[in-house]
Protein backbone atom coordinates (compact mmCIF):
# COMPACT_ATOMS: atom_id res chain seq x y z
CA UNK A 1 0.00 0.00 0.00
CA UNK A 2 1.89 3.19 -1.26
CA UNK A 3 0.47 6.38 0.66
CA UNK A 4 0.85 9.46 -1.12
CA UNK A 5 0.45 13.14 0.67
CA UNK A 6 1.54 16.98 -0.06
CA UNK A 7 4.57 16.18 1.62
CA UNK A 8 5.88 12.49 0.40
CA UNK A 9 5.39 9.25 -0.67
CA UNK A 10 5.11 6.36 2.03
CA UNK A 11 5.18 2.79 1.08
CA UNK A 12 4.85 -0.35 2.98
CA UNK A 13 7.58 -2.77 2.31
CA UNK A 14 6.73 -5.85 4.73
CA UNK A 15 3.45 -7.02 6.18
CA UNK A 16 4.12 -5.57 9.45
CA UNK A 17 7.29 -3.27 9.79
CA UNK A 18 8.64 -1.01 7.52
CA UNK A 19 8.28 2.20 4.53
CA UNK A 20 9.81 3.39 1.68
CA UNK A 21 10.01 6.94 1.74
CA UNK A 22 10.47 9.20 -1.57
CA UNK A 23 9.98 12.85 -2.68
CA UNK A 24 12.06 14.40 -0.11
CA UNK A 25 15.97 15.07 0.04
CA UNK A 26 17.18 14.57 3.47
CA UNK A 27 20.06 16.83 2.88
CA UNK A 28 17.91 20.41 2.11
CA UNK A 29 15.68 22.50 4.46
CA UNK A 30 12.91 20.58 5.73
CA UNK A 31 9.92 22.58 6.61
CA UNK A 32 7.77 21.40 9.48
CA UNK A 33 4.78 19.69 7.76
CA UNK A 34 7.40 17.82 6.15
CA UNK A 35 8.51 16.70 9.64
CA UNK A 36 5.37 16.06 10.67
CA UNK A 37 4.94 13.79 8.33
CA UNK A 38 7.96 12.01 8.97
CA UNK A 39 7.13 11.43 12.16
CA UNK A 40 3.69 9.95 11.64
CA UNK A 41 5.10 7.86 9.15
CA UNK A 42 7.78 6.26 11.56
CA UNK A 43 4.76 6.14 14.46
CA UNK A 44 3.35 3.95 12.06
CA UNK A 45 5.77 1.71 10.23
CA UNK A 46 8.92 1.88 12.91
CA UNK A 47 11.29 2.18 10.34
CA UNK A 48 11.46 4.14 7.48
CA UNK A 49 13.81 3.59 4.76
CA UNK A 50 15.41 6.59 2.26
CA UNK A 51 17.15 5.92 -1.07
CA UNK A 52 19.38 8.21 -3.22
CA UNK A 53 20.55 10.25 -0.42
CA UNK A 54 24.14 10.94 -1.45
CA UNK A 55 24.33 14.56 -1.02
CA UNK A 56 23.34 13.57 3.10
CA UNK A 57 27.13 14.32 4.66
CA UNK A 58 27.82 14.67 8.48
CA UNK A 59 26.11 17.88 9.24
CA UNK A 60 23.22 17.09 7.21
CA UNK A 61 22.91 13.70 8.69
CA UNK A 62 23.59 16.11 12.45
CA UNK A 63 20.66 18.38 11.32
CA UNK A 64 17.65 16.40 10.17
CA UNK A 65 18.24 14.00 13.09
CA UNK A 66 18.09 17.09 15.22
CA UNK A 67 14.67 17.91 14.18
CA UNK A 68 13.35 15.04 15.96
CA UNK A 69 14.41 15.66 19.43
CA UNK A 70 17.87 15.65 21.37
CA UNK A 71 20.94 13.70 20.21
CA UNK A 72 23.32 11.19 22.46
CA UNK A 73 26.87 11.06 21.41
CA UNK A 74 28.39 8.37 19.79
CA UNK A 75 28.37 5.19 22.20
CA UNK A 76 32.22 4.66 22.12
CA UNK A 77 35.57 6.65 21.39
CA UNK A 78 36.37 7.40 17.61
CA UNK A 79 38.26 10.38 16.33
CA UNK A 80 39.79 11.37 13.22
CA UNK A 81 39.09 13.24 9.79
CA UNK A 82 35.56 14.60 10.27
CA UNK A 83 34.46 12.47 13.29
CA UNK A 84 36.24 15.09 15.58
CA UNK A 85 33.79 17.86 14.52
CA UNK A 86 30.90 15.42 15.32
CA UNK A 87 30.70 13.82 18.75
CA UNK A 88 26.87 12.64 17.82
CA UNK A 89 27.73 10.44 14.78
CA UNK A 90 29.21 6.95 15.49
CA UNK A 91 30.52 5.57 12.12
CA UNK A 92 30.49 1.65 11.67
CA UNK A 93 32.92 0.05 10.12
CA UNK A 94 35.73 -3.06 10.55
CA UNK A 95 38.32 -0.49 9.38
CA UNK A 96 37.36 2.03 11.98
CA UNK A 97 37.50 -0.92 14.73
CA UNK A 98 40.71 -2.07 13.30
CA UNK A 99 42.74 0.88 12.90
CA UNK A 100 41.66 1.92 16.82
CA UNK A 101 41.82 -1.13 18.16
CA UNK A 102 43.39 -3.76 16.30
CA UNK A 103 40.70 -6.15 16.13
CA UNK A 104 37.01 -6.01 14.25
CA UNK A 105 35.06 -5.98 17.35
CA UNK A 106 31.76 -7.25 15.41
CA UNK A 107 33.35 -10.13 13.77
CA UNK A 108 34.76 -10.61 17.22
CA UNK A 109 30.86 -10.59 19.36
CA UNK A 110 29.53 -13.00 16.25
CA UNK A 111 32.18 -15.32 17.29
CA UNK A 112 30.66 -15.36 20.67
CA UNK A 113 27.07 -15.34 20.22
CA UNK A 114 25.80 -18.39 22.25
CA UNK A 115 22.90 -18.86 19.79
CA UNK A 116 21.71 -18.22 16.64
CA UNK A 117 19.55 -15.24 16.86
CA UNK A 118 21.79 -13.56 19.80
CA UNK A 119 22.67 -10.42 17.49
CA UNK A 120 18.99 -9.22 17.91
CA UNK A 121 19.06 -6.31 19.93
CA UNK A 122 17.99 -2.56 20.26
CA UNK A 123 20.08 -0.20 20.57
CA UNK A 124 21.53 0.61 24.30
CA UNK A 125 19.01 -0.91 26.32
CA UNK A 126 21.60 -2.08 28.64
CA UNK A 127 21.05 2.34 29.51
CA UNK A 128 18.00 3.24 31.70
CA UNK A 129 16.92 5.26 29.21
CA UNK A 130 17.45 3.83 25.88
CA UNK A 131 17.64 6.23 22.48
CA UNK A 132 14.60 7.20 20.83
CA UNK A 133 15.35 6.91 17.67
CA UNK A 134 18.34 6.43 15.05
CA UNK A 135 19.19 7.43 12.11
CA UNK A 136 21.77 5.19 9.85
CA UNK A 137 23.31 6.36 6.13
CA UNK A 138 25.40 4.33 3.84
CA UNK A 139 28.57 5.74 2.87
CA UNK A 140 30.27 2.33 1.24
CA UNK A 141 28.73 -1.05 0.77
CA UNK A 142 29.91 -4.06 -0.28
CA UNK A 143 28.88 -5.42 -3.70
CA UNK A 144 26.74 -8.19 -1.76
CA UNK A 145 25.73 -8.94 1.93
CA UNK A 146 25.87 -6.32 4.77
CA UNK A 147 22.13 -6.21 4.72
CA UNK A 148 20.21 -5.16 8.05
CA UNK A 149 16.79 -6.42 9.26
CA UNK A 150 14.30 -5.17 11.76
CA UNK A 151 11.70 -6.53 14.10
CA UNK A 152 8.32 -5.12 14.95
CA UNK A 153 7.91 -5.44 19.09
CA UNK A 154 4.60 -4.39 18.87
CA UNK A 155 3.40 -6.76 16.20
CA UNK A 156 5.50 -9.74 18.87
CA UNK A 157 3.23 -8.65 21.73
CA UNK A 158 0.15 -8.56 19.85
CA UNK A 159 0.87 -11.80 18.53
CA UNK A 160 1.07 -13.44 22.01
CA UNK A 161 -2.03 -15.23 23.39
CA UNK A 162 -3.87 -12.79 26.33
CA UNK A 163 -3.04 -14.55 29.21
CA UNK A 164 0.84 -14.64 28.10
CA UNK A 165 0.16 -11.06 27.91
CA UNK A 166 -1.46 -10.17 31.32
CA UNK A 167 1.46 -12.79 32.46
CA UNK A 168 4.31 -10.79 30.83
CA UNK A 169 2.28 -7.20 31.53
CA UNK A 170 4.53 -7.01 34.75
CA UNK A 171 7.50 -8.59 34.75
CA UNK A 172 10.81 -6.44 34.43
CA UNK A 173 14.06 -7.63 32.80
CA UNK A 174 17.65 -7.20 33.09
CA UNK A 175 19.92 -5.80 30.72
CA UNK A 176 23.56 -5.88 30.19
CA UNK A 177 26.08 -6.08 27.28
CA UNK A 178 27.67 -9.07 26.88
CA UNK A 179 24.03 -11.03 27.92
CA UNK A 180 24.41 -13.03 24.54
CA UNK A 181 28.32 -13.56 24.43
CA UNK A 182 30.44 -16.02 25.81
CA UNK A 183 33.41 -14.01 26.75
CA UNK A 184 35.98 -15.77 28.91
CA UNK A 185 38.49 -14.25 30.92
CA UNK A 186 40.93 -16.18 30.57
CA UNK A 187 41.15 -15.41 26.03
CA UNK A 188 43.44 -12.67 25.90
CA UNK A 189 40.96 -10.88 23.41
CA UNK A 190 37.76 -11.21 25.12
CA UNK A 191 39.80 -10.05 28.09
CA UNK A 192 40.84 -7.17 26.73
CA UNK A 193 37.39 -6.59 25.46
CA UNK A 194 35.87 -7.03 28.93
CA UNK A 195 38.05 -4.53 30.25
CA UNK A 196 37.60 -1.69 27.74
CA UNK A 197 33.32 -2.12 28.00
CA UNK A 198 33.72 -3.09 31.69
CA UNK A 199 35.35 0.06 32.40
CA UNK A 200 31.72 2.29 32.30
CA UNK A 201 29.66 -0.51 32.66
CA UNK A 202 26.03 -0.47 32.08
CA UNK A 203 23.29 -2.35 33.39
CA UNK A 204 19.19 -1.63 33.53
CA UNK A 205 16.62 -3.78 34.45
CA UNK A 206 13.29 -2.44 32.33
CA UNK A 207 9.77 -3.99 31.78
CA UNK A 208 9.25 -6.78 29.77
CA UNK A 209 6.76 -4.61 28.12
CA UNK A 210 6.96 -1.54 27.39
CA UNK A 211 3.99 1.45 26.65
CA UNK A 212 5.39 4.38 24.02
CA UNK A 213 5.16 7.15 24.96
CA UNK A 214 3.91 8.70 22.12
CA UNK A 215 1.30 5.96 20.66
CA UNK A 216 0.35 4.04 24.06
CA UNK A 217 1.12 0.64 21.95
CA UNK A 218 2.48 -2.28 24.06
CA UNK A 219 5.78 -3.42 23.08
CA UNK A 220 7.44 -6.08 24.07
CA UNK A 221 10.69 -4.71 25.22
CA UNK A 222 12.87 -7.74 25.21
CA UNK A 223 15.86 -8.58 22.53
CA UNK A 224 18.45 -11.75 22.62
CA UNK A 225 21.42 -9.69 22.86
CA UNK A 226 21.33 -8.00 25.65
CA UNK A 227 18.65 -9.63 28.23
CA UNK A 228 20.53 -11.68 30.67
CA UNK A 229 17.32 -12.69 32.59
CA UNK A 230 13.72 -12.13 34.03
CA UNK A 231 13.96 -10.86 37.65
CA UNK A 232 12.05 -12.39 40.14
CA UNK A 233 12.05 -16.30 38.13
CA UNK A 234 14.42 -18.34 38.97
CA UNK A 235 17.26 -19.12 36.35
CA UNK A 236 15.30 -22.04 35.06
CA UNK A 237 12.26 -20.14 34.51
CA UNK A 238 13.86 -17.17 33.48
CA UNK A 239 15.62 -19.20 30.89
CA UNK A 240 12.70 -20.92 29.28
CA UNK A 241 10.19 -17.73 29.42
CA UNK A 242 12.95 -15.90 27.56
CA UNK A 243 13.47 -18.46 24.75
CA UNK A 244 9.69 -18.35 24.17
CA UNK A 245 9.46 -14.73 23.85
CA UNK A 246 13.26 -13.95 21.91
CA UNK A 247 11.44 -16.94 19.27
CA UNK A 248 8.45 -14.38 19.41
CA UNK A 249 10.73 -11.08 18.66
CA UNK A 250 12.53 -12.84 15.76
CA UNK A 251 9.72 -14.51 13.49
CA UNK A 252 10.34 -13.84 10.02
CA UNK A 253 6.79 -12.43 9.64
CA UNK A 254 7.31 -9.66 12.02
CA UNK A 255 10.81 -8.44 10.58
CA UNK A 256 11.59 -6.87 7.35
CA UNK A 257 15.19 -7.02 5.34
CA UNK A 258 17.01 -3.95 4.10
CA UNK A 259 19.56 -4.21 1.48
CA UNK A 260 21.91 -0.93 1.54
CA UNK A 261 23.16 1.16 -1.45
CA UNK A 262 25.53 4.43 -0.93
CA UNK A 263 23.25 6.74 -0.13
CA UNK A 264 20.95 4.75 1.86
CA UNK A 265 19.04 5.84 5.22
CA UNK A 266 17.56 4.14 7.82
CA UNK A 267 15.63 5.66 10.20
CA UNK A 268 13.91 3.80 13.69
CA UNK A 269 11.95 3.69 16.15
CA UNK A 270 14.24 2.18 18.93
CA UNK A 271 11.07 2.04 21.53
CA UNK A 272 9.45 -0.30 19.69
CA UNK A 273 11.86 -2.33 16.88
CA UNK A 274 14.73 -4.69 17.72
CA UNK A 275 17.43 -4.74 14.35
CA UNK A 276 20.52 -7.12 13.38
CA UNK A 277 23.24 -6.57 11.24
CA UNK A 278 23.80 -9.26 8.78
CA UNK A 279 27.05 -10.67 9.01
CA UNK A 280 27.63 -11.95 5.91
CA UNK A 281 30.05 -9.89 4.25
CA UNK A 282 33.43 -9.96 6.15
CA UNK A 283 34.83 -12.96 4.04
CA UNK A 284 34.24 -10.43 0.74
CA UNK A 285 37.27 -8.05 2.54
CA UNK A 286 34.65 -5.10 0.98
CA UNK A 287 34.76 -2.35 3.22
CA UNK A 288 31.14 -1.71 4.77
CA UNK A 289 30.40 1.87 6.44
CA UNK A 290 27.91 3.64 7.53
CA UNK A 291 27.12 6.87 10.45
CA UNK A 292 24.39 6.57 12.88
CA UNK A 293 23.25 9.07 14.81
CA UNK A 294 20.77 8.76 17.60
CA UNK A 295 18.20 10.48 19.83
CA UNK A 296 17.93 10.51 23.46
CA UNK A 297 15.47 8.53 24.63
CA UNK A 298 13.35 8.45 28.29
CA UNK A 299 13.27 5.80 30.71
CA UNK A 300 11.09 3.26 29.29
CA UNK A 301 7.31 2.45 31.40
CA UNK A 302 5.51 -0.66 31.73
CA UNK A 303 1.92 -1.65 31.92
CA UNK A 304 1.89 -1.38 36.04
CA UNK A 305 3.14 1.71 35.78
CA UNK A 306 7.10 0.22 36.70
CA UNK A 307 9.88 2.99 35.40
CA UNK A 308 13.00 1.61 34.25
CA UNK A 309 15.72 1.33 36.24
CA UNK A 310 19.31 1.52 36.50
CA UNK A 311 21.47 -1.21 38.53
CA UNK A 312 24.67 0.02 37.37
CA UNK A 313 26.43 3.12 35.07
CA UNK A 314 24.98 6.48 34.25
CA UNK A 315 21.76 7.79 32.30
CA UNK A 316 22.48 8.38 28.88
CA UNK A 317 23.33 12.30 28.19
CA UNK A 318 22.25 14.77 25.64
CA UNK A 319 25.29 15.46 23.65
CA UNK A 320 26.10 19.51 23.78
CA UNK A 321 25.48 21.54 20.58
Amino acid sequence: MTTTTETLTVARVAGHIGALVSDVDLAAPMPEPVVAAIRAALLEHKVLFFRGQERLDHAAQVAFTARFGELTGRARPQSGGALDDFPQILTISPQIDLDAYGLDYEEHYRSRLHHGIGAWHTDMSHAVNPPAGSVLRAETVPSHGGDTQWTNLEAAYEGLPQDLQQFVDGLRAEHTFFAAYDMSPYDETDRQILERVNSEPLVAVHPVVRVHPETGRKALFVNPARVRRIVDLSPVESRHLLELLFQEVTRPEYTVRFSWEPGSVAFWDNRSTAHLGVGDFAHTGEPRVMHRVTLLGDRPVGPDGFTSTQTTGRELAACPA
